[in-house]
Order: C-alpha cells, then structure tokens, then sequence
C-alpha cells in the first residue's frame, strides 16, 4: 500500500472523529461560557433582596439559590454533549439553560407573591436576564424560545392559573412552528456558508493535497530572496524543519556546484533579472541522496508595480533525468563493452574536424576488424563470441590508455580515434602494441582461445579532412592490411584507390571472363611416392587476360567468393575436370577443389552427381579436395552433406591440413580418404630446428592409422622430397615433378607414360612470407613506385614494373629507414623476383625487422621513369 495515501485516509479519518471548533460552535444548542448570565441571576436575587421587606421563604430561596448553580457548570456540559446527537445535546441544555431559568422564574414570582418585593422589581429582573439569555442564544432560535418559556412559565405555575397555562401551551405550540421553520432557515443558510467556504477554500485545499502527494511542491521568497514560504515535503527531504528553513535564501535548496555552470548561471541570472523561468534542473543540496527537481517561478509586483519576491513551484526530475541519462547512455555507448558506439564514435570525429582552428583539426583514426573471430562465434556458440568482445575491448583501452578514444562499430569492428597531431613512428607503434595486445591468447569458459587483428590507419588532414574521407581512407588502409595477411596495419596511402578500383575492375573482367569462356584448367601431377608414377592430376583453374595476361589464382577467386560467382566458378571447374577425366586412363584419379561456401550449398551432391553422370566416368575416379574451413559450419549439416557425397562413391581429401582450424576430432566423423599436408610444412623442412619434420610425421603417422592416403604438396627439392619420402608420405605434389600444364600438355603428357623423375635443386630457398607494401624503387637515380608481394630474408617478388631486363639492380626503399639493394633474376609481365645482396635479419618473434617500420609514401606519377 502507497504510505502516503495510507496517511491522507488517516488525516481523513482523524479530522471526522475530532470535528473543529467552529463546527461545534456551529451545531451548539448554548454556549460554553455565559459569565453575564450569571451575573445577572446574581445581580436580579440581590436587587430584589436589596428591594424586598423580608428574605424569601424556604422554596423561593431553594429555587433562587438552584437556578445559579445550575448555569455555573456550563462549560462542562459543553464538552460533554458537543458533537453529540441532537437528544444528548437537549439534556445538556435542559439541564443548565431551561432548569435554571425555571428555577429563577419560579424564585422571583414566588418572592413576590409573599409580599416582599414589588412587582416592577421581579419583571425587571425576569426581563433583565431573559434579554442576556437571547444574547447568548442567539444562533438557536429554538432555544430562545425554550429559554423564555421556562423563565415565564414558572409564573404560571407559580400562580397555578388555567388560563396561564393554557396561553403557556398555545405559545408553546407556536414555538415549536415557528423553531422549526428557523431550524429549516438556519440549516439552509448553514448549508450555503459551508458551500461558500468550501468554494473559497478549495484552492487552498487542492494545493495542500498536491503537497502531500509529493508530486510537487511551492516556494515563496521576498525581493531579497528570502524564504517566506516553502512546502513541507520539501523541508522534510532536506531534514530541516520548515520554519527554520524560512528567511533562508533560496539558493540554500540547491546543490549548484553540481547543477553545473550553465544551470548556476540561469537560475542567478532570472533572480537577479527578476524574469519568469521554467523547468530549470538542480541538484536538491541532500548529501547522502541524488535528488534533482525541476523549478519554475515568476515575480511578484504590488499594485504600485513595485518587486516584492517570486512565487514559483518545483517538481521530482530525478527519475525522469536517471531514465534520460540511461537512454542517452544506450544511444551513444555500446551495452555490450560500455565501449562509445558507431555515433559517439562518429560525433567526436566531426567535433574535432569543426574546430575553429586548423591546428586542432589533426587526428588519426584506426579501423579495426579481428581475424578469426567468427570461428569463436560458430564453434563455441554467441555468448562466448560476447566474452570475447568484452576482453578485447578491455585490452584496446588499454593499448590506447589516454592517447585516444576507443569505439565499437558493431560486430567485431573497433575505431580508435587520436584527437590531436601524432607522428607515423608513433601511431606504427601503437598500431603494433593493439594488434600484439590483441593477439595474446584468450581464456574463454576454461578454454583456450587465440585470435589476431587487422588495421587501417587514416590521418587528417593528410588524407582527408572530412569523416566521410577519412572512415573510407581507412577503410582502404584495412582491406590492404587483409590482403597483406592479416595480423597488421597499414596507412592509407593514394595508391590504395588504384587497389580498390582494380578490385572493382576485377570483378567486371572475371563476369565477363566467365561470359566469354576465358578460363580454363590446368592440371597438376599427384605422384605416388612408392612407385614413382602419376596416379591422378589435381584440376586448377587458370585466367589469362586478353590484356593483363595471366591473373593470379589467389587474386580471382577471392574476388569470386566475394561476389559469390564462386558457386558458378566452381560448377563450371567441376564439369570441364570430369569431362577432361573422361578422355583419360579409368586408373587415373581427377582432384577438384570444393570452396566451403560450394560446400554449404545444399543442391552441391546434385551438381557432382550430374557433373559425373554426364562424362560418364566412375564416381570413385573424382576426388573432391576440402578445406577445415567447413567445420565451422552447422555440424548437423556438415556431416549431412559429407554423408551425401560419400554415397555418391567419391573420395573425399582433407586440403591444407594443419593451416586453418585444425581438430582431430572431425577426423574420426568425416569420410576422408586422403590428408593433403600444406606446402608451409613442407617448405620449412630442411631448416635447422625446424619442427616441420615431426608435425609431418606425425600427421603420416595418423593417417596411416586411419586408412587414410597422404600427399604433400608444394615439394619443390630434392631434399624435400627426401624427407618427405622418409617421413612416409604416400603421394607428392609440387615443382620437383611437374608444374600446372593446361590440357594439350598433359593429354601429351599421359600419352607419354605415367613415370614420374624428379628434377629440381637440392637445397629450398628461404620461406617467404605474403604481403602487399608499397615500396620505391631507385634504378641510376630513376624512381618507380612498386609493390612487395611477398618477401623472404633473401629476395621479394616486386608488381609494378613492365619490361624489366634480368640482371638490372634497384636500390628498393622498404621503410622511411631502410633502404636495400637487390639485383633481378627474373621478369614476367609486371612483376620480377629480386634478390637481396645482403639478407635481410629477423627478430626475435621471427618477424623481418625492415618490414616493421613505415612504408615510404608513393611518388606521384610524373616523377616516375620506365626501364626500358
């Protein structure tokens, strides 16, 4: 139950059974005290005695004596009958208005019977203290007449007179008519004063239950701002009685220090200007509670115009201000990581780019997106994914610490913004503490978790002085980073654009490439180890440009799953291997690559089993190569479509095994028939200290349990190849048998015998690592832009350049600090392979330390030369 309305039914209850002391008044038959009436009962007996030959007899002298003790105890009788019924109070009355004046009456004519006083002195007296009666009585015409008609009936039954009597009864009658005719009036005009005083009062009565309800309160205050009213409600929040609180100033309410500058300000300023305010917040000056009221008040002049205070009300806004500080809250921060959201993020960025001066227009602005996030989502479900988020977040504020404000878009994407003018050196610093920050592992539900991050870095005013500039510059900056290999940063730079629209263009040109029928496959040799001897060719997909020449593989068909021509791309690669298959030895097996989002297309058995059907070749003969990648997906449906292929009669392969999310429980469900190792364990092999021998045995090792057939891809040495063999791999792949050749060479090929020689090096170049860094290339003081497609300790792969001579020797600027020398060895088209004259060094964590710092800023084109 509401305590306040339970104590407004108690007020209520309280003022019913104690009604006040007008409304007594009102309804009373005598009054409270009659000291006049006394003293003219005194004063009649002791004129008569004073005029009288001879004291009364023994009944007069009872009946004077009992008619002034009978009005003595008035007060008393008051009190007891007040508020009580109508017969109650007519006892009283009785009892000390028409008995004593009975007993007077009776008195004084009995006195004067006896002889003893004149009749001129018993009617005055009689008359004297029946005029005092009317006095008293005059609010109750109904005892007036009772009054009088005691005092003047006892000379009737004084003189026991018939007639007397009788004239006493008819008086009587008429008495009563006439009393109840004046009770009706009386009720009636008591009625209409009560209706008139409701009405004047009903302001007043309204306001005070407004009060008690605590929805709102009233103030009053003189021209010096002093209190001179204040509600109740108000005093008792403060623990202040209300009269102390009176003469205060109004200030004294207030908790302004807290209200603000500008709410201090307003409210001073209205005082001071004596003008109307409304709906001003302040703080309630309660020290142990936050409490805000919302003031409103207007001046108060007097008919001469002149300013004598303010009047005004208040209100509770504490609720509302907590609910609109939370809405504020969940509008502009992310309930989530309590990380400012998409437009907190974007408010600021506009706030510093509108500063007034240019000097304070400079920032810098990170995009971020991290890598591998949704395996954390897809294999341990949404709400560790939001663990995750919470823990990233906590770590990017703290990378960041007091440099900048850091932001979430949404999902996994981060902003930090640097609000004022930083240098590369630092921001690369910074940019290399997030990502390493970022990248240490998780603890996520007891397991272990590890994941990495990507970043793009825009910097205004030199790379745009609008958000909108800045937010797609970065951006840039991020898909470069990406495409460099995930796990770093990368600053906006011009040339980017060129990269963007080159996408762009890619995307047109595979369309129309897969309209024109420009792609076609070319087939790489699988050898059996132990006998040395092709048993089936893995089916890749090559486009040569009618202008570009050859395009990378790894450049189209990322384009493909990004604009989802994969599924048409991967159709089309799946009919030409089993029509090329078809025209081949039945004993020689056809291995084509499954993209995982081919893999979650339900119509894929469909499309194998009519691809099979139509070149009329056995299903077992197809070998269909996929990726870890498609456990990430619903595992009831995962297991589903393995289960519908396998009953097709294909072999399944594992590709890339050890790469991507590798777990061996999915080994003992999916019907694999092969393991395909990836060329990075190869590669690393004959390294010294190299555990690329061991994790290679070890995988042989649980395939051999398994039943399952192995091959190594990417063999490109004959010491490779050796270990390989050694480590008991079943099949090789790669450079040191045969290359990619398209249909014309391998129809000769087969048609030459299946052996198989191995013929390359001995020994492996270093491992090379992906990337795309824009570098600058210094040839006899000629200057060219170009870009690192991927580096080793030893030499790079440089696009750019058309027409490079082999042997020709660049001076190539890796970073604002390091600048190497290099000599060609080999030119194709755009790119040419470099080699280093001196090796470059790595760190401690592996990394190459001349690919840590800034990448040099793009020269324009017209300061650049072509080599001829």
């Amino acid at each position: 139950m509401d305590r306040r309305k339970a104590e407004r039914r108690e007020n209520l209850r309280s003022r019913q059974a104690k009604p006040s002391l007008n409304a007594l008044i009102e309804k009373e038959l005598f009054p409270r005290s009659w000291p006049f009436l006394v003293m003219a009962l005194i004063g009649g007996v002791l004129a008569a005695a004073n005029a009288a030959e001879s004291l009364p007899s023994i009944w007069p002298a009872i009946a004077l004596v009992l008619s002034v003790l009978g009005v003595l105890p008035v007060r008393y009788v008051w009190k007891a009958v007040a508020g009580r019924s109508l017969k109650v109070m007519a006892a009283g009355a009785g009892l000390v208005v028409v008995a004593p004046l009975f007993m007077f009456g009776f008195g004084m004519i009995r006195w004067t019977m006896e002889g003893s006083i004149a009749w001129d002195v018993t009617v005055a007296s009689m008359l004297g203290v029946s005029s005092i009666v009317v006095v008293y009585l005059r609010r109750n015409a109904a005892m007036i007449f009772a009054a009088q008609l005691a005092i003047w009936s006892a000379a009737v039954v004084a003189f026991g007179s018939l007639i007397g009597a009788l004239a006493v009864l008819a008086g009587l009658g008429i008495a009563v008519m006439v009393t109840r005719e004046q009770m009706e009036q009386q009720a009636l005009e008591t009625e209409y004063k009560r209706a008139q005083e409701r009405v004047a009062t009903r302001a007043q009565d309204i306001l005070t239950d407004y009060e008690e309800t605590g929805q709102g309160w009233f103030w009053e205050i003189d021209r010096r701002s002093l209190l001179t009213y204040i509600s109740p409600p108000v005093a008792q929040a403060l623990q202040v009685e209300p009269g102390r609180l009176l003469g205060q100033p109004l200030t004294r309410l207030f908790d302004l220090s807290d209200t603000g500058e500008e709410g201090e300000r307003t409210l001073l300023f209205h005082l001071s200007a004596r003008s109307s305010f409304s709906e001003l917040s302040v703080k309630a000056a309660i020290a142990d509670e936050e409490r805000w009221w919302s003031v409103s008040g207007r001046p108060l002049y007097d008919h001469l115009d002149n300013f004598i205070g303010f009047r005004g009300s208040g209100t509770d806004l504490t609720e509302r201000k907590r609910s609109q500080e939370n809405a504020t809250r969940l509008a502009r921060y992310d309930s989530l990581t309590g990380l400012a959201n998409r437009y907190e993020m974007s408010q600021s960025l506009e706030k510093i780019l509108a500063a007034p001066q240019l000097l304070n227009r400079n920032c810098a602005i990170f995009l971020l997106d991290l890598d591998r996030f949704k395996q954390v989502n897809d294999t341990m479900g949404h709400p560790a994914g939001d663990a995750l988020l919470k823990q990233v977040a906590q770590r990017l504020e703290r990378a960041v610490g007091k440099m900048g404000q850091v932001g979430r878009l949404g999902g996994d994407e981060f902003k930090v913004i640097i609000p004022t003018r930083v240098d590369r050196e630092t921001l690369a610093g910074l940019g290399r503490d997030i990502i390493n920050s970022l990248s240490q592992p998780y603890s996520i539900d007891g397991q272990r978790v590890v994941i990495g991050a990507s970043s793009g870095i825009a910097i205004s005013p030199d790379d745009g002085d609008t958000s909108e500039e800045l937010i797609r510059n970065a951006d840039l900056a991020l898909y470069a980073a990406k495409d460099g290999g995930r796990g770093r940063y990368h600053f906006y730079s011009q040339d980017l654009h060129a990269d963007a629209e080159a996408r762009s263009a890619m995307e047109e040109d595979l369309r129309d490439a897969l309209a024109k029928g420009e792609l076609e496959m070319f087939y790489q040799p699988i050898v059996a180890v132990e006998t040395q001897r092709i048993t089936g060719f893995e089916a890749l997909m090559r486009w040569h440009h009618p202008v570009k020449g050859w395009i990378s593989p790894h450049r189209f068909i990322e384009t493909a799953e990004d604009t989802g021509m994969i599924q048409q791309l991967g159709e089309w690669a799946l009919r030409q291997a089993c029509e090329q298959l078809a025209s081949w030895p039945g004993d020689i097996l056809m291995a084509v690559n499954v993209s995982p989002l081919q893999f979650a297309n339900p119509n894929l058995p469909s499309i194998v089993a009519n691809a099979i059907g139509h070149a009329g070749i056995a299903p077992s003969q197809l070998e269909l190569e996929i990726t870890e990648t498609v456990f990430l997906q619903d595992s009831a449906g995962t297991e589903a479509m393995f289960a519908a292929l396998k009953k097709l009669g294909v072999r399944m392969a594992l590709d890339d095994f050890g790469t991507g999310y590798s777990s061996l429980g999915y080994l003992k469900k999916a019907p694999f028939d092969k393991i395909k190792i990836d060329k990075s364990f190869v590669r690393g092999i004959t390294e010294a200290g190299s555990r690329n021998a061991a994790i290679i045995a070890s995988i042989t090792s649980l395939a051999q349990s398994l039943g399952m057939e192995t091959t190594a891809e990417g063999v490109e040495t004959m010491d490779e190849l050796d270990l390989v063999r050694k480590h008991g791999c079943s099949h090789v792949q790669g450079y040191i048998y045969e290359r990619p050749m398209d249909v014309r060479q391998a129809d000769a090929r087969i048609a030459a015998g299946l052996e198989a020689v191995a013929r390359g090096p001995r020994c492996s170049r270093a491992p090379r690592q992906k990337m795309l860094r824009k570098v600058m290339l210094d040839h006899n003081g000629h200057l060219y832009n170009g870009t690192i497609r991927n580096i080793s300790t030893t030499g790079a792969m440089i696009e750019g350049l058309w027409n490079v001579p082999v042997g020709t020797v660049f001076d190539v600027q890796i970073s604002y600090s390091r600048t190497v020398t290099c000599t060609t060895r080999w030119s194709e088209a755009d790119r040419i392979g470099v080699e280093f004259i001196e090796p470059l060094e790595r760190d401690a964590s592996g990394r190459i330390v001349a690919i840590e710092g800034v990448a040099p800023k793009p020269l324009d084109p017209a300061e650049m030369q072509k080599v001829g």
